[in-house]
């Protein structure tokens, strides 16, 4: 949620039909969406209406494959913020919008906050879970993230050896002949793990979570330290 500021909300029409809508969005600090809407849309009618939604975030494409890469589905109602918490969320859109100050003085847009009961994520094929609302109000943004791309392009062009090693003595793949980093976050790094019997997926966790925007690095020296110990 916190790597990007695009979605797909999901509304009600007035006959119930699901009805699907690109929408930018700027996020409170326990992760709650805001949302500026205008009745001049379909979406901003049927919340009016109907305030059941949800909202579908994709995390930026880590392969030529995007459903490889993650996306969660936040679902619950949307409710007109006040006090302290519409101030929130009114600073909130405009960071994330460039036309949010103009747009918010138009007599047709409403600030809404989507209130979660139901979070599921989806991590790529075969990766799959839900967390309650309390738990992802309690969550905090990976502080790597915006490193995760250049890591993940280091790793491969210039540590293949000790990506290999790692799937060998640490991901349960001994017979492995190669291994390729598909992405990375403050807890682990995932790997596309070349046999003889043909490619599997692992995920392989750090000691410790990287707590630092720049920790990936460390991380990642620790885990071939790892693994070379468990190779000799």
């Amino acid at each position: 949620m916190a790597q990007t500021r695009v979605g797909a909300l999901a509304s009600l029409s007035a006959d119930g039909a699901p009805w699907a809508s690109l929408v930018m969005y700027g996020l409170l600090d326990d992760g709650t969406p805001a949302l500026l809407l205008s009745t001049l849309a379909e979406h901003g009618r049927n919340l009016a209406r109907d305030q059941r939604a949800s909202l579908m975030v994709a995390a930026p494409p880590s392969s030529p494959d995007p459903l490889a890469s993650g996306r969660v589905t936040l679902a619950g109602r949307v409710s007109q913020p006040t006090g302290a918490r519409e101030s929130e969320a009114h600073a909130a859109c405009l960071a994330a919008m460039r036309s949010a100050k103009v747009f918010a003085e138009f007599g047709d847009v409403t600030l809404w906050t989507l209130e979660i009961d139901r979070v599921r994520w989806v991590g790529g094929y075969g990766t799959m879970g839900s967390a309650s609302a309390e738990d992802y109000a309690a969550a905090t943004p990976d502080p790597t993230a915006a490193h995760a791309a250049h890591a993940v392009q280091h790793l491969n062009d210039d540590h293949a050896d000790a990506l290999a090693l790692i799937a060998q003595q640490l991901g349960g793949y001994p017979d492995a002949t190669r291994a390729q980093c598909t992405s990375i976050d403050r807890h682990g790094l995932d790997l596309a793990v070349f046999t003889p019997r043909g490619v599997a997926p692992i995920r392989v966790g750090f000691a410790e979570p990287a707590s630092e925007p720049d920790g990936l690095r460390a991380a990642t020296v620790e885990l071939t330290r790892r693994a070379r110990e468990a190779g000799a």
